[in-house]
């Protein structure tokens, strides 16, 4: 129970609501009507009955009186012996004399009088419908009688017979509700998916002609929505772009004046304290552009509309490292794709990542080990280094903001910041793994961008 509420409410699409609810609603009246096409079976099948009962009774009294004057004459062959043997009878009738007394009855009839009046008309009994007719002198009642059951079993063969195209109209209901549904609730869904791919690196406007009446307020709603935020960005891309060269230029400046202080200084404690300066400078520079690179990742540059090379990216910063001494032949690529890993992801600042991961391994990792980077499966990207494995409980902090690891290297503690947030935009995400995979030392991390 507590593992289905930590995932939130359940919820349930509108088609499948709209499903439930129309065939529900369709079942509901068919019931409806087969209750009120049983209700009027019924009585219809009452009229029948009693006519055919009162017409059978009447035809029938002819036939006993003849019976009876036959039978008085001395013919062998009555009535009774006529009908003697049949095997079922659906209409049972009793003669009797004025005072009640029984002269004749079917084979299936009661040896006693029905509980009736001796009165023309129709009578009840609890099991039995009866209609009474007499002769023309008033001396011989025949009691024609129905009963109940065979009423109640024709109405119920009826109400059977009526819901029996249940069985088939429930699933073909289901069926054709649900297509019809999601014919019309197709424009929602297009406008659902056209808004879902909206993030910071798709802002273009959705299409909104083939959208509905109801739904043209939403999306133009949606579009003036995304023509604000579109704005926002590009006005906060260009304020970082342009605070970037604003601070790199005052701080290189710095940074020459002093590096210059130095060579003109003879040693000594002025010449020391320049230095320092030098150092703090240098700091400040790095900081800065940390700070700069983390703006430009929470600004939203890591997609992009049309797919990149990152294997060209990669090889692009290596070569950047390839220029510097300190870092020369270090770096070996070791692909395992047919030369090509593309996604939509924005080059800058996929270089980006790759720049503080390269940075990361080579300034904490082991100074006579290389870095290697390795694409793998077209999907995962893995940058090792060598070194002393990084405790458990410091992985899981290291992607946080000016967190740093038990090292006396330099650093800001945001390189592995910048590159996790920049990977989360484009739907991956940076594994950090120690000892590396497949090794007893060393640090990998891992980027993992689904197809």
């Amino acid at each position: 129970m507590k593992a289905l509420f930590a995932h939130g409410p359940i919820r349930i699409s509108i088609t499948r609501r709209l499903v439930a609810a129309l065939t529900g609603l369709v079942i509901l009246f068919w019931l409806i009507a087969v209750g009120l096409g049983a209700f009027v079976m019924n009585q219809e099948f009452a009229e029948i009955f009693d006519g055919t009962l009162q017409e059978t009774a009447e035809r029938l009294m002819p036939l006993i009186l003849d019976d009876l004057a036959q039978r008085d004459s001395g013919d062998s062959q009555t009535l009774q012996e006529i009908v003697q043997g049949t095997n079922k009878e659906y209409l049972t009738y009793q003669v009797l004399d004025a005072n009640g007394k029984i002269i004749l009855h079917s084979q299936q009839a009661p040896a006693t009088p029905y509980d009736v009046p001796l009165k023309v008309g129709f009578h009840n009994t609890p099991k039995y419908r009866i209609y009474t007719v007499s002769s023309m002198d008033g001396k011989l009642f025949l009691h024609m009688a129905d009963a109940f059951r065979n009423r109640r079993e024709a109405s119920r063969e009826g109400a059977v017979a009526l819901l029996w195209p249940l069985l088939a109209l429930i699933p073909a209901s289901a069926v054709l509700v649900q297509l019809i549904v999601r014919r019309a609730l197709r424009p929602l869904d297009h406008l659902r998916d056209e808004i879902a791919t909206k993030d910071s690196g798709n802002m273009a406007a959705i299409d909104a002609d083939p959208l509905p009446r109801e739904l043209l307020p939403i999306g133009r709603s949606v579009n003036l929505l995304l023509g604000r935020l579109r704005a926002a960005l590009e006005a906060e891309r260009e304020f970082t772009a342009n605070s970037a060269h604003e601070l790199r230029t005052p701080i290189a400046g710095a940074l020459a004046q002093t590096q210059r202080l130095i060579a003109e200084l003879p040693v000594g404690p002025l010449h020391e304290r320049a230095s320092r300066i030098e150092t703090s400078l240098s700091n400040l520079a790095r900081l800065a552009e940390k700070l700069l690179q983390l703006a430009r990742a929470e600004a939203g540059i890591g997609t992009s509309d049309k797919p990149a090379d990152l294997a060209a990216v990669i090889d692009a910063v290596i070569a950047e490292y390839d220029n510097n001494s300190k870092a020369a032949d270090r770096i070996l690529p070791e692909y395992e794709t047919n030369g090509t890993f593309e996604r939509n992801i924005d080059m800058d600042a996929f270089a980006i990542v790759m720049r503080n991961l390269i940075e990361n391994a080579l300034l904490h990792g082991a100074a006579n080990e290389p870095v290697a980077i390795r694409i793998e499966d077209g999907e995962v990207i893995r940058v090792i280094n060598g070194g002393t494995p990084v405790a458990a409980d410091e992985l899981a902090g290291l992607k946080r903001r000016f967190r740093r690891g038990r090292t006396d290297e330099r650093g800001s503690g945001l390189g592995l910041a910048i590159a996790d947030r920049i990977i989360a935009q484009i739907g991956g995400r940076l594994e950090l793994v120690s000892p590396a995979i497949g090794r007893s030392g060393g640090f990998e991390a891992r980027i993992v961008l689904p197809r």
